[in-house]
This record gives C-alpha cells, structure tokens and sequence, in this order.
C-alpha cells in the first residue's frame, strides 16, 4: 500500500523501494532496535525516531571515530553509516503531554518499535492496551534483552549486545578452546542479530495487519534471538548430552575449513564436500583415493586428519595470498582472503558492484561507506540524505503528521516537551 492508497500525505520528498508506504516509529536506542528501523528506511519506509529533548541525543551518535563538519556538529562514523534516511524529533515519552503528543503521533504509523526494560511504558501511561486503542492496526515491536515475560529474576536486567552473545549462547562458543577465553563476536554482532529479527517480525506483523485489520505485541527478547543462530547445539544437548565447545575457525565434522597463513597474510579455505575435497587434494599433490586421506577428512583431530593439515599449511605458507586463492579457485575450491578494511575498499568486485557508495551527511558532509543491500531489481534501496542533527524534523513532522503551529509547537519546546 502506498501513501496515495492509504490518504496519507508523505513525508519523503519522492517514494521509492519495496517498502515505500509503511511508516515505522522508533524509540530504542543504540543499535538492536533502531537499526532494525533505519534498515526499513533504505528500502523506502518512513521511519521517525524519537530522541529526547534538550539533549545530546542518542549516545551511540558519538561512539566511536568522530567525524567534524563546516558548522561544527559531529558524529560517530558508525552513526553515519546506520542512521541514514530517517526523520528525527524530540519528544519527552515521560511526561503527560509528551504522552498526549505520542497518542496523537500513533494513528499515523504502522509499526512502533522501541527498546526498553519492560514496565517502562506502562509507568507513562503508554502500555500496549492504551497504544492499540489510538491505532488498534499497529504493530509493536518490544526489543529488550530477557524479554518481557519470563523468570523475574531476570526480565528487567540491563542488557547489551556482549551480554546478549554470552547469556543467549554464542560468545561460548566463539574463540579458541579452553584455556583461551570466549570471545565476543565482532563489533556488535548481537546487536545486528537481534535487528534481523526485529524487523522481519515486524514486517511480518504489519503483512498480517494489512490483511485482518488487527494489529499485534511482538516480544523481541535479543539472547532468545541469538540463541536461535546456534545450528544443532540445543538438539545435541537435549538428543545426545553433548556440549558443544570452542573450535578456533576449524570445522569439528570436516576439514579444510579454517583460516590459514600464507607468505603475507590470512585466507581461508572451505572444502564443505566431498568432491571440493578431493579436488583440493589434487592441488596440493595428495591422493583423493587413498584411504588415509578419506579417513582424514571427517576425522578432523585424528593422527591422519591432523598430518593433512600439517600438509595444507605447508603447502599454504610457501605462497602469497594471491597464489593460493588463484590455485584454489581455479580447482574450484572455496576461499578467499581475509580482508580488511584497507583491503574491501581496493578490491575489484567491490568496486565492480559499487558496494561502497557516496552520500551527503546533513551533519559531516560528504562521506563514503556502505551503500544499500540487499539489490531489487524492480524496486531498489536508495539514499536519499544522510544522518540529521537532534531534533531536525520537528517541524516537518509535527506540522505535518499533527497540524501543530508554529505556535503550538514553540510552547511545546519552552516546556521541554519536544
């Protein structure tokens, strides 16, 4: 549905991508819940997040690398990248007439997310049964790290992205074996994680929305979300007793699939199956029939499996990079480099696809990083401007969506409401 179909005036200046006409309002902070929103805007959602008045804004504007523009404002560059295409006001949730103005702001959306420890709206004013009844179509989207039911011991607790990886499972298992420490997946992986979930449940909710007219609650607890990314670990311990452990970047069930050191830097090889196996084998002037390499595949720490890895990496360490990844694919063996930043921005194919793109940032300037992903061919992301200082579109948005005046809204802002 679009904004002409649904009577709504939009607030982009020109409609595009799959999503253009779903109008998504986000009050989270950090990464989890809002990137699950400014992900949505690329694809051509009208996404309006709130921050506080007469403040700093969000904290994650800043993490990081700060950027400087010509009139003095700054932002991290992780902000720059992830909070591109939305439209930001101020608005004070805990009072009871930034309450009042979030009740006349819900009939105009189709999705809320927000990211709180439970009972934080319901202490405003703003539970789910007084939200629904201002847009009874609406879709929540509640991103916490528990969830809001549960153990009580535990819904409540202060959660982030490395206390998400450890409780849901997956810092356990990332990182080298006993006694080496678990290791926390890299930079905010349970955060991206838990983001993916958020906004394909809320889609989800908002499909079911359009077709029945009811709108609906969706708890998105994030170690619940990045627990549900650990494959057969679960069913190997209900099913068999077995815990599975650290493992470094080998593969238990198989080999080759791990990193590698060449002459001058890192790859990584993944023969997945049989035939890229022994094609492999061939490469580096092993027997695929010999049954000592047969065994040695699958029986990974073996004496055998352990002296065809010894082979491999001497095999390996001899070459550049660039000599073993053009061996390799050339058998059709999996690898690649292990690239860094450095690396991505020089390499062909990413340049040949335009991965890194251009853009103006309202308050930096122009800037390069990512652009959208992933490709429609029929109704394609874009960028249409970048990340905006606090408070940008409050009189863009309350004009708009509310009719406030110039009047009605310089009152609000003397009282610290918006």
């Amino acid at each position: 549905m679009n904004f002409m179909e649904n009577g709504r005036k939009p607030l982009m200046p020109e409609a595009f991508g799959p999503l253009q006409g779903v109008r998504i309002l986000s009050t989270g902070t950090i990464i989890a819940q809002p990137y699950a929103a400014h992900m949505a805007a690329e694809m051509g959602a009208e996404v309006v997040q709130i921050e506080r008045p007469n403040s700093v804004g969000d904290e994650y504007r800043y993490l990081g690398i700060r950027l400087k523009g010509p009139e003095g404002h700054e932002a991290g560059t992780s902000w720059v990248q992830e909070r591109r295409n939305a439209f930001y006001i101020t608005l004070d949730l805990s009072s009871p007439q930034g309450r009042d103005v979030f009740l006349r702001l819900i009939p105009h959306f189709d999705i809320w997310m927000e990211a709180s420890r439970p009972g934080t709206y319901d202490r405003w004013g703003l539970s789910d049964e007084v939200v629904l009844q201002a847009n009874p179509r609406l879709v929540i989207a509640h991103v916490s790290g528990y969830g809001q039911t549960g153990h009580p011991d535990y819904l409540g607790r202060p959660s982030y992205d490395m206390i998400g990886q450890a409780f849901g499972g997956l810092m356990y298992l990332t990182g080298f074996p006993d006694p080496e420490p678990p290791v926390r997946a890299n930079p905010w992986t349970g955060d991206y994680i838990t983001a993916l979930f958020c906004l394909w449940a809320s889609l989800a909710g908002y499909i079911y929305a359009q077709r029945t007219g009811r709108g609906q609650v969706i708890d998105v607890a994030q170690f619940e979300c990045i627990h549900h990314t650990l494959a057969g670990t679960m069913v190997e311990w209900f099913q068999a007793g077995v815990v599975r452990e650290r493992s470094g970047n080998k593969a238990t069930a198989f080999q080759p699939y791990d990193a590698f050191m060449a002459k001058d830097g890192w790859l990584v090889v993944g023969a997945f199956n049989e035939s890229m196996y022994e094609r492999l084998c061939r490469v580096i002037g092993l027997d695929p029939q010999d049954e000592k390499w047969r065994r040695a595949r699958t029986n990974v720490f073996s004496p055998e499996g352990e002296e065809f890895d010894a082979i491999l990496r001497g095999w390996i360490i001899e070459r550049t990079v660039k000599e073993v990844v053009e061996a390799l694919s050339a058998a059709e063996v999996a690898c690649c480099p292990i690239m860094s930043s450095r690396d991505m921005a020089e390499d062909p194919h990413y340049q040949a696809r335009q991965v890194h793109v251009e853009w103006e940032d309202v308050q930096v300037g122009k800037v390069k990083g990512f652009g959208v992903t992933p490709r429609f061919s029929l109704t394609p992301g874009r960028i249409w401007r970048g990340s905006v200082p606090v408070g940008y579109d409050n009189e863009l948005v309350y004009g708009q969506l509310l009719g406030l005046s110039q009047e009605e809204m310089a009152s609000l802002r003397s009282q610290g409401v918006i």
